[in-house]
This record gives C-alpha cells, structure tokens and sequence, in this order.
C-alpha cells in the first residue's frame, strides 16, 4: 500500500464514515413524501393502518397507486374495529421472509479498513536515460478532459493476453453471476444473476410499484453483466493493435444550431429604449438570460463580456444612431423579463405538444447520431456543434465572459473513408477541409475562440473505438504492476543525487506516485492559474519539522487541492532546499523540470509510460485492495456499504472534490422529515403488535423501546418524535391526501381538454375531496384509541415491524451518505480511473447486481468490461 492510501486508510489520520443506499439510479421515491405513500387501514381482511406501511409488501398492480389513499379505505359500520387476539393457525398465514439489519453498518470505516503491506522495492536500476535538456520548455498538454485520455501504444497488448492459462471471457445473458471461486474458476457462467428474494428485500432501497420513474424494475429490466443482442460486435475478442483504427468510415457529418431570430425587444441605455441590430441583440440575450445569476456579479465576468459587445457594437451599429459606451447605464431587464416569458410558455406546454415538439427534434438529429463504421453502425457521442454563448470556464478563469462565437462550416475539417459520400454543409457554405485519415478517430475538429483549443466530434463513449482506448488505457495501468517496484527503488536513490535535475525529478516522481498528484503544466498569463506537482510554487508548499508537509494550490477545474502528509526524511530534506534563499513567493519549488522531463524519465521503464498512468494505477489497486474488505456473509447493502468505501478512498486520494449544492440542506431536511415518517409508522406497527400478540412479553426486548418520547431533546435519547410532530404529521397526511386528489383531477381533466372531451364537472372533484375527509376521521379515532386496532395476524405484523426496522436503517445509511459525500464526487474515479472490470468481477463475486454500482450510461461505455470472469485479478 503506497503513502497515500494509508494516509486516508490510517484510522489515526481520517474517518470516513462512508454509506449507502444500496439502492438503483431511480431515485424518485425519495423525493415523495412519505404520507403521500401511505395506505389507508380497516380493508376488510387485511386491515392496514391509515399511514402506515404495515406489510411492507408492494401493491399488486401499479393502478392501485393511482387512486386516493382514503377512497381505498371501506365503511365498517361506525368505522371502528375491535382489537382481537391472533387466532389463525399458522399454516394459513402469510409467510415473511426478512433478513434483519446488519449491525456492522454502524461501525466506522476505520474499524474495518485494514492496512495492505507495501510491496518490496526491487533494486534493479531501470534502462539509463538519455541526456535530456533539463530547460526544455516543450512540455506536455493537459487540455483534453480525463475521460478522452487514452494511453495508446502500437505494444499496447492486453496484460491478460500475455499470461498463459487466462481464462478467456466469455459473454453474459443477464441480472448476476453465479459466485466463482477464485481458486478453481468454472466455465463461463451466465453473465445475469437472479438476485434472491431475500436479498432484493434486505436492498437499500424499497422498491416502489409507482408508474414511470418511480415504477420498481423487473429482472429483465434491470441492467445485466452481459445482456446484449446477438449482433453486437465483440471487438474486444479480435483487437487489432496496429495504427489503423477503421477501414471504412460514413457519417452524416455535424449538427449545426439554429440561427438566432431576433425578438425586437429593446434593451434600455440611460434611462432610454435602444434598438439592437440582430448581431448586438443575440449578445446582450446571453447576457439578459444570466442576469439572476451570480456570473453579473463577477466584475472579470461583466468586464470580458461589454468589452466583446462593444466589439460587436461597432460592427453592427444601433439603427436608432444610439452608441453604448458604459455598462452602468445599461438596463437588460426587459429582455430579461421577455426570455423569463418564453421559458414559462414552453413550461405550461401540453404533454401532447411536448411529445410533438420531442419528435420533430428526434427527427432532426436522427441522421447525426449514428455513423457506420467498418459496415457496422455505431453510435455518434458529441454529435451537435456548440451554440453561441458566453464562455463560464471554472473557477478565477481571466477569460470568463468573453464571446463564444458561432462556428461556421468554414472553420470545420470533415474526416470520413475514401469511397463515402461527403456530408453537405448548411447551404451558402463548405467545409474547411475533407480528410481520409483512418490512423484517428475523431469525425471532424475545429478550433474554438477562446483559448484557442482544438474541438473534435468523436464516436459515442460505449462504441468500439472509445472502447479500444478505454481498455489500453486501463491494460497499461495494469501492466504497471511489473514495474512499479523497480522505478520506486531507483526514483528512492535518486532523491540523494549530487545532481539537482535529478534530485527534483526523483522528488516530482515521487510526489506523483504517493499522493496521486497530476503532472502539471506550466500556464499563461491568460489561462486559469491551476497547476500540478512540476508547476508548484513556493508558496504551495509549507513545511513543518520533521517531516510534515502541507499542499495548498488550485488544481485541474480550479479545485482546490489541500493536503497535509508526512513524507520520508529525504523528500522533507530535498524540499527545504528547493525553497532556499534567493527563491521566494511565485518562484517554482521545481525550476529545472517540467513535464516532458518527467515523462521521457518514465518512458524508459515501459512503452508509453506517463505521469498520467501513475494516477490509474494508484486509483485501481487501492480500489481493488479495499474490495478485498468485502463481507462474503452480508447483505447486498453491506456489500454495497463496503464497494462505496473503497470508492470513496479513491476519490479523496484523486481529489475529486465538488462544490456543496445549494439545495443540499434542504435535501438533507427532507431525508430527515422520510426518517421520522417511517418511525411513526413503526410506532403504529409495534403498538398493534403489543396490544394484539398472544404473548406481548417475548417482543418485549426487540420492540420494548417507544419511539415517541416527549422529553426525547431534554434527556438526550435517541428520538426525534414527540407528540406536537406527531399531530402535525397527521395534519400533513390529510393535506397531501387532498392535493393528490386534486393533481389527479386536474390531470383528468387537461387530458379530456385535449382529446376535445367535456372537463369534469367541479362537483365531481368536491365528491372525490370527500375521500380526504374519511381518512381525516379514521386516522382521529386512531389516534384516540391508541392505534391498537387492526386486523392483521401477529405474524404480518411481527414481518411488517422487520421490514420497517430496515427501513429505517437503509434512510438513515443513505442521508449520513448523502451528507459526508456532499464534498465528493464518487462518479469521476469510476468514469475515468477505475478499471470497470474491477466492479464487474466484484459484482460477480458477491452477487451483486451490477446496475447498482454502474449506472446505465457506464454500462454501455464499459460493455467490454461486463465479460469478464469472478476471478479476474486486477
């Protein structure tokens, strides 16, 4: 285990209390409050308490949540019944099957998390370095974005196909796999797994018979570790690692946007209307369109954006004579005001409009989005040429605000086979260039504005191409592993050399591998000031004896990197010297390396080795070595506790930071409000229980504790029910119940208006409303007799209690891990750092579904990946 995983693993150093919901993508459930789902009691047989989850088993047909909560409840005399011993024999009733909640999802990860010895350094020198002009200048770019990076090499073969007696991956038909053992590997086993029922009911997240988003998958249609048609090409059986990436190539070229049709609306300038030319008018509309944001409020921002108007301006004067030369006495809110009018009308569209205005654009962009590549078709990624706008960049960006302006035909190159038909540019205009390059990719480039950066249209992220690049990248990683040794004892040496260069560029190499730090580049004065572990400067660095050293500095996207490590004896002694006198603040701790340096420095140790793959690596093997801490016994959400632990190592050794969202407090409130909700429906559940059980006492200790406790605050117990939240919530029930009533009539009676039906009558919806106040009256006399009163057996009861228990448990997993990964992004380590095959073999392992740690769109960027084996061995 490198430094920096055991810097974050170390108990002493961090606690991470990392969780899950265990849950699929579909969220949706969550964002309905939990008295808008409840159920209605006193059904004739069955007897489920008014807001109360009493079986925890779904409804039968997704209808049935269509209609009001209390229109389900029947008349039963005077509405009351009688409490009632359980009588039935127990071969007639209803058979639970609930797993009980694990109590290890308390413990920290601390607790659990186990260091991993750190291989022995080799002490083979590596292949001596040429002499290199240690002031070259020439130094690597990091412009294009993590995700496009592929470590592409002509020796590029895949590690597993030089080791012999690799079993070869064979393709998957559905959900799962059965669990291999990595001793004695089985033959290929389907690729789809039937997830128990047991375990689908111990999931993190209860699955909802709601319509649409919030409708439960079935098996089928889950996703699957394999499920494919039968013509999907398996390209990964039959690489070609030679330079030629496609022999035929046909494509329909790039989507242009539409051009800007003016709206007359006149701005005001001094307290004036000033008519725009249609040129001015389309630039003042992007800045109209973001006056209640905070980019108006970033004077870089205003400062960029009217000194490019006023450029735009002079070439396209007012017609009315006006000149615009302050920005002060500029008023855009009337275009403001006329955009805020054209985005509500486009909201208050019908669903039938919407559908119709959706497929005429699907009609459009049909012919874009797919290409044929070597007669096969395959899916085009970014297919639409970027409108005109003002460019954001992230962070303190020196040219934020400035005009991105539209991209013509002109400025476009066209890549496409030979022998196919050219793609037609927007009539009035032609290509800049048409080539035949089958040694790239890319279908077409063009070179944007701002900074002067090439732009390309590529194949869609799950095509075969990107898929070839993918796993290269993630294969060269893998071979690191046969190297690694060898450069961490050489660079080890290195850091006493007599020679400075080379002492810098041991202590840059080593930085890179233990703290997972990118290379870095040097910047321009009008560039963004983030820089890397070759770019730091004095001031980035503190050092505090003996041998702890503190990073502070902006990193790629303007994130801020901080960190505070302890490093060996000869990097804290090699440090201090960088920063002697004469160097001072803005001075470079490196200032005789750059990136290029280092990379031809690691070139010599494997084929197309750069900084860039230390940081795959790293990512990778610290992953698979905490998933080596995965409970074999435990529920899927254990597992998935345990998956998103390692995945949370890897995105604080990788610095994947987010910004705190601005609706997050109020998430973290709702997720709280869903808490107290089910404990209320425990309550209910565990007083039917006592009042009606043949033998209360022997669920004394499991359901002996109230949840409602008016002094819960006063003397610190663990309970946020009192009796005044209690009313209110009922209050709440009736409220909903009511609205969705209401919403459901509406919804009624906008689709009779637009099949040219008569609307429904307002006395319709006034007897419908009625409903609302029937539940009203039963939850009241509930209340009053002290909901002891159902007519369910002991055993549904007893079942409905252990489902809520786990209930409970998996809302309170997810908002703790709602709440500690609200400055983490888990998503980026496992589009661009993590070798998926990782997860799939995983997956396969423990007999988990692979849909709940991959999500739809990594699944089919990662096809390639779901054929792998149980046993497969990063």
């Amino acid at each position: 285990m490198n430094d920096a995983t055991a810097e974050v693993v170390d108990p002493k150093a961090k606690q991470l209390a990392i969780f899950t919901t265990g849950g699929s993508d579909d969220d949706s459930e969550d964002d309905v409050p939990l008295a808008q789902q409840a159920k209605a009691a006193h059904v004739a047989g069955k007897g489920p308490v008014p807001g109360v989850d009493n079986d925890g088993d779904q409804a039968s047909s997704s209808s049935e949540d269509d209609k009001p909560l209390a229109q389900k409840v029947k008349a039963n005399g005077n509405g009351a019944s009688t409490k009632r011993k359980s009588t039935a024999p127990a071969s007639t009733r209803k058979n639970q099957s609930d797993s009980p909640t694990d109590s290890e999802d308390e413990k920290p990860l601390a607790a659990k998390v186990t260091q991993a010895k750190r291989p022995r350094a080799s002490t083979s020198r590596a292949k001596p370095v040429k002499k290199q002009d240690l002031s070259d200048d020439d130094s690597l770019t990091e412009q294009e974005s993590e995700e496009d990076d592929a470590y592409e090499s002509d020796s590029d073969a895949p590690l597993s196909a030089k080791k012999k007696g690799k079993a070869k991956a064979k393709s998957a038909s559905s959900a799962g796999a059965t669990t291999k053992k990595a001793a004695a590997p089985k033959k290929a086993a389907p690729a789809a797994r039937k997830v128990k029922k047991e375990e689908s009911e111990a999931s993190a997240s209860p699955a909802s018979t709601k319509k649409g988003k919030g409708r439960a998958k079935t098996e089928e249609e889950e996703g699957s570790l394999g499920s494919e048609d039968d013509d999907v090409h398996k390209w990964w059986e039959e690489q070609n690692d030679g330079e030629e990436k496609w022999k035929t190539l046909e494509h329909n070229g790039v989507m242009f946007p539409p051009e800007y049709e003016p709206h007359g609306v006149r701005m005001k300038y001094n307290g004036k209307e000033v008519q725009l030319a249609p040129e001015a008018e389309e630039v003042a509309s992007f800045f109209a369109a973001i006056l209640e944001t905070d980019y108006v409020k970033n004077p870089v921002f205003v400062k960029n954006f009217f000194s490019d108007w006023k450029k735009v301006l002079k070439q396209h004067p007012c017609p009315d004579g006006t000149e615009i030369k302050d920005y002060d006495k500029c008023d855009f809110t009337p275009i403001f005001a006329y955009l805020e009018a054209e985005k509500a009308k486009k909201k208050s569209m019908t669903a039938a409009e919407k559908k119709a205005a959706k497929a005429e654009k699907d009609k459009i962009e049909e012919k874009y989005k797919t290409c044929l590549l070597n007669g096969r078709k395959e899916k085009v990624g970014n297919f639409r040429i970027e409108p005109p706008g003002l460019f954001r960049g992230r962070g303190e960006h020196p040219k934020t605000g400035m005009l991105k302006t539209r991209v013509r035909p002109e400025q476009i190159t066209i890549n496409i086979g030979k022998d196919a038909p050219v793609p037609q540019p927007p009539k009035g205009h032609k290509w800049k260039d048409v080539v035949h390059d089958n040694n790239v990719t890319w279908l077409a480039t063009w070179k944007e504005n701002i900074n002067g950066n090439v732009k390309y249209v590529f194949l869609a992220a799950g095509s075969s191409l990107k898929g070839q690049s993918d796993l290269k990248k993630f294969e060269k990683a893998r071979a690191l592993k046969e190297h690694v040794d060898r450069i961490r004892a050489d660079y080890t040496a290195d850091l006493r050399s007599k020679e400075m260069a080379i002492r810098q560029r041991a202590t840059a190499v080593y930085l890179i591998d233990r703290f997972a730090l990118r290379a870095g580049n040097e910047k321009g004065e009008d560039e963004a000031d983030t820089v890397g572990c070759c770019s730091l400067r004095y001031e980035h660095v503190t050092l505090t004896p003996p041998s702890k050293v503190s990073f502070d500095f902006l990193g790629k996207d303007s994130i801020r990197y901080t960190n505070e490590v302890d490093v060996d004896e000869q990097v804290f002694k090699n440090l201090r010297i960088f920063k002697k006198e004469p160097k001072t603040v803005g001075d470079l701790l490196f200032d005789r390396l750059n990136t290029s340096v280092v990379n031809k420095y690691l070139a010599s140790y494997m084929d197309g080795l750069t900084a860039k793959v230390f940081r795959t690596y790293n990512a990778s093997w610290t992953f698979a070595e905490q998933l080596k801490n995965t409970p074999a016994d435990a529920s899927v959400a254990d597992k998935l506790l345990a998956y998103n632990r390692a995945n949370r190592l890897v995105a604080v050794l990788c610095n994947h930071q987010r910004s705190v969202s601005k609706t997050h407090s109020a998430a973290m409130e709702k997720m709280l409000d869903k808490i107290r909700s089910l404990k209320y429906q425990r309550m209910k559940l565990r007083k039917q229980l006592f009042a009606n059980a043949d033998k209360p006492k022997k669920y004394k200790e499991e359901y002996g504790d109230d949840e409602v406790r008016p002094c819960a605050v006063a003397t610190g117990l663990d309970s946020d029910l009192d009796d005044d939240w209690i009313q209110e919530h009922e209050k709440q029930l009736v409220v909903l119940e009511g609205e969705k009533i209401r919403k459901k009539f509406e919804k009624e009676n906008t689709k009779r208006e637009a099949e040219g039906e008569k609307p429904l009558p307002e006395k319709e919806l006034k007897e419908r409303l009625k409903a609302a106040d029937e539940l009203e009256k039963t939850i009241k006399r509930d209340r009053k007799n002290g909901y002891e009163e159902t007519k369910m057996s002991e055993e549904r009861i007893v079942a409905a209690l252990k489902k809520m228990d786990e209930r409970i448990q998996v809302a309170k997993l997810a908002a703790t891990d709602k709440d500690e990964g609200k400055e983490i992004s888990l998503g980026t380590s496992k589009i661009n750092y993590i070798d998926p095959r990782i997860s799939v073999a995983w997956c396969k392992q423990f007999d988990v579904p692979l849909n709940k740690v991959l999500t739809k769109t990594l699944l089919e960027k990662f096809t390639w990946a779901t054929h792998v084996e149980a046993d497969f061995e990063w």
